[in-house]
């Protein structure tokens, strides 16, 4: 594992080797989110390849992926733990059949093995280093983001019948949030930060040519001219990286070599996400 980043240069070349192009900025602090041990808070808009930093990662690494998906309402029994209630209630009436006291059958039922992982609590049990992406954040609650601070400082969950569990090895942790709403300074502190902008054109057209070997250049740098012009119209929800990659492929796949006005509207579906976008783009950048 140390091998695979042992410098900043061969990050970046690993990640390139998976089809993700990694600038020097972003390379630098995922490499000292390496070196120092500490969680990564990757923001951006939508789209931009943010979840993408932690799967490529894992792969680089060679190290299991495990993803919590955060969404309104996220509570402890689905992201950290939860007990087999079935199970207890089974070893209750065994030990009640075998006429253990009050104090053995609570001790018994609330031992580890009547425990039932879930992604965070996993990423700190788990026997060699994980990578854990908790995805979008910002859709969670701040009583759950509250909850984090004590994991991403010390890289342990308290159970209230259990104690401290401490990890016996530390995850690669990286945070994705999109911006719905601003995280607190509490979790801010103690992460790496790193904002992921809309790519320049240079740069956009390497990731089509990674990710889409291939595909024809004057085809590829057409369309991701075009979905960089598209941005700078006043949508409700602008098209990211992975918009423009749908883009190209369904180009490609219903056999256009140019972008036109017909290519534009055949594949539209792939950049605006609803009714009223795709109307402004017909009307600014079709006709």
């Amino acid at each position: 594992m140390t091998a695979s980043l042992n410098s900043i240069d061969t990050l970046i070349n690993g990640f390139a080797g998976e089809g993700y192009v990694l600038d020097r900025a972003l390379g630098t602090t995922i490499f000292l989110m390496f070196r120092l041990a500490k969680p990564l808070l990757v923001e951006g808009n939508a789209g931009v390849g943010k979840t993408e930093i932690a799967k490529t990662l894992a792969r680089v690494l060679g190290r299991e992926l495990i993803r919590l998906q955060c969404y309104e309402g996220l509570d402890l029994s689905t992201a950290v733990y939860e007990w087999n209630y079935q199970k207890q209630l089974l070893a209750i009436k065994i030990q009640e059949a075998s006429g253990a006291s009050a104090e053995q059958k609570e001790k018994h039922i609330f031992s580890p093995e009547f425990l039932l992982e879930r992604p965070l609590l996993r990423s700190i049990r788990a026997a060699e280093t994980p990578v854990l992406l908790i995805d979008e954040i910002d859709r969670s609650d701040e009583a759950f983001e509250a909850f984090l601070l004590e994991l991403l400082s010390d890289f342990q969950i308290t159970i209230p019948e259990l104690g401290v569990i401490r990890a016996t090895h530390r995850p690669f942790v990286i945070l994705t949030s999109n911006r719905t709403r601003e995280l607190s300074d509490a979790l801010k502190r103690r992460c790496l930060y790193h904002w992921i902008d809309y790519p320049d054109f240079e740069k956009e057209l390497a990731i089509v040519r990674a990710r889409l070997p291939g595909v024809e250049e004057n085809l590829a740098a057409q369309t991701v001219n075009f979905v960089q012009s598209v941005r700078r119209l006043d949508l409700a929800k602008p098209p990211g990286v992975a918009e423009t990659l749908d883009c190209v492929a369904a180009l490609c796949a219903l056999g256009r070599e140019r972008l036109d006005a017909d290519a534009i509207e055949a594949a539209l579906g792939a950049i605006a996400k609803s009714a009223d976008d795709a109307a402004l783009i017909r009307e600014k950048a079709v006709s």
